[in-house]
Formats: structure tokens, sequence, C-alpha cells
């Protein structure tokens, strides 16, 4: 074992939803500290850049295309994962998608959509892989959930109902799974700026309104998340597993304290 606890050095790592946004921030990270990367998003082509970047840090990556809401796609990913690099050593189910509604205009295609996406695509991500990590009795698998993992908010009911959704498939894979020497944990951030919900970071007044809320005061950062999923993919967190890091400035405290303390004063 490293005496670096944090060393990813001869570890490979697979992301899902690496074409921009959290996904490729958290491959940054991976690389940095080491690991060599497989790619997936719908379209191959849309990680060309991204590729060229991990490959700037001294990593080898490959580029796969896989469809989360597709079976087949997930049983093809895997498989040619696995021929080319062999071992798999970290999952990241990163791939996700959300539909900002009152909950009287959602339809059926949206549920279906945001939950066949989030959380059925990552449970069957997490199955295929799996496989191999059983086979050689290790393995990180890091489902990426949210602060709406465990708080609910108006307009997301579908995703709210994903996201709380892969918190309990995060201690149920655990359990099943621990003793192949595989650990199953979920990082859950909470409100950052991504390509789902950058027009809201439009309105200086919902910003604002987000920041009374953090105890922390302020949104979260994308490398904010850094130390978080280096942890949880190294040996720094083998005895950790079927939890969920919340990663939030404090929101998850309790998101009425400003309304709270407005009212007191």
């Amino acid at each position: 074992m490293s005496e670096n606890l944090f060393d990813l050095n001869g570890q490979v790592a697979l992301i899902t939803g690496t074409s921009r946004g959290l996904g490729q921030y958290f491959g940054r990270a991976l690389a940095r500290a080491g690991a060599d990367l497989i790619l997936t998003s719908r379209k191959r082509e849309t990680l060309a850049e991204f590729e060229v970047e991990v490959k700037a840090l001294g990593r080898r990556t490959v580029s796969l295309e896989l469809d989360v809401r597709d079976y087949a796609s997930i049983q093809r990913m895997a498989e040619e994962a696995q021929r080319i690099v062999g071992q798999i050593h970290i999952l990241v189910n990163n791939a996700g998608c959300n539909i900002r509604k009152p909950a009287l205009d959602v339809t059926w295609h949206d549920w279906n959509l945001v939950l066949d996406t989030n959380l059925r695509g990552s449970f069957f991500v997490a199955q295929a892989i799996a496989r191999g990590m059983v086979a050689h009795r290790y393995g990180r698998i890091i489902n990426i959930g949210s602060v709406t993992s465990v708080m609910g908010y108006a307009g997301l009911g579908p995703y709210t109902a994903s996201r709380g959704g892969i918190r309990q498939l995060t201690m149920s894979l655990a359990d099943d799974w621990g003793r192949h020497g595989i650990t199953v944990n979920c990082l859950a951030p909470g409100w950052f700026k991504t390509a789902q919900n950058r027009v809201m970071y439009e309105d200086e007044g919902w910003v604002e309104y987000l920041t009374e809320r953090i105890p922390l005061k302020r949104p979260g950062a994308p490398d904010d998340l850094d130390g978080a999923i280096v942890f949880l993919a190294s040996e720094a967190s083998r005895y950790v597993t079927g939890q969920t890091l919340l990663v939030d400035g404090g929101i998850s405290t309790g998101a009425m304290r400003a309304t709270v303390a407005k009212r007191e004063g």
C-alpha cells in the first residue's frame, strides 16, 4: 500500500457523463491523484476535447459511448471497457438529468426520463462494472447524489425521488457487495452551478436568497468536490461504505435558518 492514502496511481476510474459539467471536474481530480480514466458519453465526439486535457495531465484515457437509459448500451460499454483496460478499480456514477416543473405539470414521460437516467441507469451501470470488481475482489463505487437525496424542494419531484433513491440504493449495494471488497458510497453535492441550473444563477436575487440559507455563505465551486471524490475513490476510505457524504456548505443543516432568523429579528 502506498504511504499516501490518496494516491491513485495504477488505478483506472470509469466516469459516466463526462462530456461536460461535474463529470469533468471529477475526472480532473482523479487524474491529478494518479488515476487513468475511462470517459463516457452518449456521443463519443463530445469527449474529444476533455480527452486531450486528461492526456496533458499525463494520464491514459479511453472514450466510450454510453446511454445509461439503454441496457444494451450499458452492457456493450462495460464489456469494451474491461476488454481494453482489464481491471476497473473505480466507478463514478455521474450521468444524470433534471426537469424542473410544478408537480401538477409533471408528465409520465418527464418522470420516466429522470428516473431512468438517474436511478435505473446508475443501478445497471454499477451492476455491469461490479461483475469485474467482484472477480478482482476490489472496487470503489461512487454514486453521485445531491442535497436533494436528503431534502425536498418544490418543482423537483422526479429529481428528488431519483436522488433519494440513489441514497437508498447506495446502502443496499454496500451491504450486497461489501463481502467482495467493494465499497459503495454516495457523494451528494449541494448547490453548484452546472449546465442544468446555470439559468438560475443568472438571477442575482435567487443567488442572494440561496446564499442566505447556506451556513458558509456561498454556493459551491466545483473544486470544493475534489477532496471528497478522491477520498471516496482511494484507500483513505477503505472502511467507509454505504454512506452519503454531503458537500453542501451546510445547507442540509436547515434550509429555513435565514427565514426563521428574519422572523425572530
